[in-house]
C-alpha cells in the first residue's frame, strides 16, 4: 500500500478530529447546561464541520481515508473516559476541567494542521486558501471560547485561576 507523507499526516489529523468530535459531543451533552447559552453545542457543531472540511480536503488531494485510523480516534476518546478522577460511578467535577483542556489542545493541533495546509495551498491549487484562512480564524475563535470555559471551570473547582 502506497502511503504518502501528506496522507499519513492528514489521516493522523483525521484520527484526532474524530476523537475531538466525540469529546465535543459528550461535553455538549454532559456540560451544556453548565456552560449555558448553547456554547458547547455550537462548538460541537463547528468541530464536526471542521472534520467534514478535512475530509473534503483529503478527497480534493486524492488522499484516502484510513478507516482503521478513524476507528482509532473514536476508540481513543471512549478509552479516555476511563481515568481515575476521584469518583468511581459518577462524573467528577475534575472531568469538566480536564476535558475542556483536552478540547483546547485538540483545537490548537487542528489550527496547526490548517496552517500547514495553508502553506501548501500557495503551491497546490487543489486546496482553497480562502477556506483555510476561514478555518484558521474559526479555530482561533474556538480556542478563545474554550479557554474562557476552562478558566471558569477551573476557578469554580480550585479557586482563582489565571487565564491568558
Amino acid at each position: 500500500m502506497n502511503r504518502t507523507l501528506l496522507g499519513i499526516y492528514l489521516n493522523d489529523h483525521l484520527t484526532g478530529a474524530t476523537a475531538g468530535v466525540e469529546l465535543a459531543r459528550r461535553l455538549a451533552r454532559t456540560e451544556g447546561e453548565w456552560a449555558g447559552g448553547g456554547k458547547l453545542e455550537r462548538l460541537a457543531e463547528e468541530i464536526e464541520r471542521d472534520r467534514d472540511a478535512l475530509l473534503d480536503m483529503m478527497a480534493a488531494l486524492g488522499e484516502p481515508v484510513r478507516k482503521v485510523e478513524v476507528a482509532t480516534g473514536w476508540l481513543a476518546e471512549k478509552l479516555a473516559r476511563v481515568k481515575l478522577n476521584g469518583r468511581v460511578v459518577s462524573r467528577s467535577p475534575l472531568s469538566r476541567v480536564v476535558e475542556l483542556e483536552g478540547m483546547r489542545l485538540g483545537v490548537e493541533g487542528k489550527v496547526a494542521g490548517w496552517r500547514t495546509l495553508r502553506t501548501r495551498a500557495a503551491v497546490d491549487s487543489r486546496l482553497d486558501a480562502d477556506r483555510l484562512d476561514e478555518l484558521i480564524a474559526s479555530g482561533r475563535s474556538q480556542i478563545t471560547r474554550l479557554e474562557r470555559l476552562r478558566v471558569q471551570a477551573a476557578t469554580e473547582l480550585f479557586g482563582t485561576v489565571e487565564g491568558d
